[in-house]
């Protein structure tokens, strides 16, 4: 299994979720997923508040779904 690792920016919370994007111009990005918000606050070591505008790195899964948050 090889692991893909992704550059992300957290746009907003929207209640206890983060909305997540890829960190490229805003005309190649898809739309934002949500992930909750505690954990990838907890993963990267920052306040859920603080979150919003953070650049991070991700895995991505078989399942397109990213974990192993980093800060970038």
């Amino acid at each position: 299994m090889t692991t893909e690792r992704v550059s992300v920016r957290i746009l907003l919370l929207v209640g206890d979720e983060a909305e997540v994007v890829a960190d490229v111009p805003p005309g190649e990005r898809a739309e934002p997923e949500r992930y909750p918000a505690a954990d990838i606050a907890a993963a990267v070591g920052v306040t859920v508040d603080d979150l919003p505008g953070h650049r991070l790195t991700a895995d991505v899964g078989d399942d397109q779904r990213l974990s192993g948050w980093r800060l970038a």
